[in-house]
């Protein structure tokens, strides 16, 4: 069985890796668990380990924060005596952070095999780091592990092999269905005096809507009105605190701690509608069958707005408004993408441990084998 490093470096990666580790373990492969250090504030990181039972990583690497280039660059000097040391036969990056390209970029040229989750994915927008992250990590990957059809139609596009594309499904929806009866059981409703459908809940944290203070502002005065017809509940985010502070939040929007990944699908499930900028609450709302708002131009994830309950409406005030009043008057039917069923991490698992090794499987950049 080959030994196999798992990367996770913050918050949005902690629900992707666990269940992919624990279908390698369980088929008797020997995994390292490899945490960079890119989210260390305990509110963003401890808790989710604590919440999905994930043992503590094997290494550490510290990385902290910095610019995109700097944090980018620190991981990459970290984790290339890491793979001297440990010299795996397989590395599996998730998601779209700077850990993720950094540590793709050192097993390309250290010649493990490469198993990117979530593989495919496009916004189609530049400008956003994530997206140069996806597609820069994609091209240097053995293994394309593609969580919807158009993540393996955009492959396709873009002219990788056949072998390297796998339709596996979502692995966030392993992770949410394995522990939604625990997150059912949280008294977080509770502690913040809240009814069952009759709140929604927010998030803001992607560069693009909270660095900005003119945007912040317009999204807060959407908020403003929509809390007058439903109140509104925010998590916030670390990199928002500060700036919401300044700005001040209107009435019928109540700040909230950030929450743990039990409270915080407790508060999704019980949302009367959802409205955020991240890409995997479009994902858990849309299995959840809550309505979802998505503050954003674009999506990477535009299965949840074909397939799902997420509908785009941008970062004008007026449009916004508009859209939350259409879809709190007629919400969207509840419909649950096709392999989305809670074992994508055992199809992962397959794929990985029967597809051969760095001396036997063709490489990135080799030519498709003729017909």
């Amino acid at each position: 069985m080959p030994r196999v490093v798992c990367v996770a470096g913050a918050r949005p990666n902690y629900m992707k890796i666990k269940p992919v580790m624990d279908a390698l373990e369980s088929r008797g492969a020997e995994v390292v668990l490899v945490h960079t250090g890119q989210h260390y504030d305990p509110a963003m990181n401890d808790v989710f380990f604590a919440d999905l039972g994930i043992r503590p990583p094997d290494r550490f690497l510290g990385v902290g924060s910095g610019t995109h280039a700097e944090q980018t660059g620190r991981v990459m000097a970290a984790f290339e005596p890491l793979l001297g040391e440990v010299s795996p036969d397989i590395v599996v990056v998730v998601g779209d952070i700077n850990s993720t390209l950094a540590c793709a970029l050192v097993t390309a040229k250290a010649g493990p095999l490469l198993a990117h989750v979530e593989a495919g994915l496009r916004s189609r927008d530049w400008s956003m780091p994530e997206e140069v992250n996806r597609v820069a990590t994609d091209r240097v990957s053995d293994y394309l592990l593609a969580p919807s059809p158009d993540a393996t139609e955009n492959l396709r596009a873009e002219g990788y092999r056949e072998d390297q594309i796998h339709l596996v499904g979502n692995v966030m929806i392993d992770t949410l269905l394995a522990n939604l009866d625990r997150a059912r059981a949280s008294d977080v409703l509770g502690r913040y005096a809240l009814a069952r459908g009759e709140y929604g809940l927010v998030t803001l944290h992607r560069p693009a809507n909270v660095d900005d203070p003119e945007v912040l502002a317009g999204l807060l005065k959407a908020l403003g009105e929509i809390a007058g017809r439903c109140p509104l509940v925010l998590p916030v985010h670390p990199r928002a605190a500060e700036r919401l502070a300044e700005i001040g939040v209107p009435g019928g929007v109540t700040l909230v701690p950030p929450a743990g990944y039990l409270d915080f699908i407790a508060l999704q499930d019980s949302a009367r509608l959802v409205l955020t900028d991240s890409g995997g609450v479009q994902e858990e709302t849309t299995a959840l069958g809550v309505p979802c708002v998505t503050l954003r131009e674009n999506t990477e994830r535009p299965i949840t707005v074909e397939e799902g309950t997420n509908v785009l409406a941008g970062r004008d005030p007026a449009r916004i408004v508009a859209t939350v009043n259409r879809v709190l008057d007629d919400p969207p039917a509840a419909r649950r993408p096709e392999l989305w069923d809670g074992r994508a991490s055992d199809r992962i698992a397959d794929v990985l441990l029967e597809g051969g090794t760095a001396g036997t499987r063709p490489r990135p950049t080799d030519r498709p084998f003729p017909i």
